[in-house]
């Protein structure tokens, strides 16, 4: 089972920012849907925070972190990133990046159970 490689998290003020990324081991060239939820409490359910097709770049992002959160990637190295800016106290969670071999797809891009493959997570906290 492939594991996603993360890294980036942290601890920032209010305001500050942070960089996520996250490799997809294996074909450096892969096309997935790949990117990020998260969970900001135990026993909830994981929130779509952003995702992109590596093929062509088609992005998709929740409306809690449009305009301050973004995507790009390394084709050449099937991995990622999340610039994070502007963080508040509600983007505290655990992130977790997700891929799965397919387009992005509009009306299914945040639901978690569309995604094969997941990272162990990294957690992501602002204090105010």
């Amino acid at each position: 089972q492939v594991r996603l490689v993360e890294s980036g998290g942290g601890s920032v003020e209010a305001g500050g920012a942070l960089t996520l990324s996250c490799e997809y081991p294996g074909d450096p060239y892969r096309r997935a849907c790949m990117g990020w939820f998260r969970r900001q409490a135990p026993g909830t359910e994981r929130e779509g925070v952003a995702v992109i097709y590596t093929g062509d770049g088609d992005e998709y992002y929740g409306d809690s972190v449009k305009g301050r959160f973004i995507l790009s990637q390394d084709y050449g190295k099937s991995t990622v990133y999340l610039q994070m800016n502007n963080l508040k106290s509600e983007d505290t969670a655990m992130y977790y990046c997700a891929a799965d071999d397919r387009l992005c797809y509009g009306g299914s891009w945040s639901r978690s159970e569309t995604y094969t493959y997941w990272g162990q997570g990294t957690q992501v906290t602002v204090s105010s």
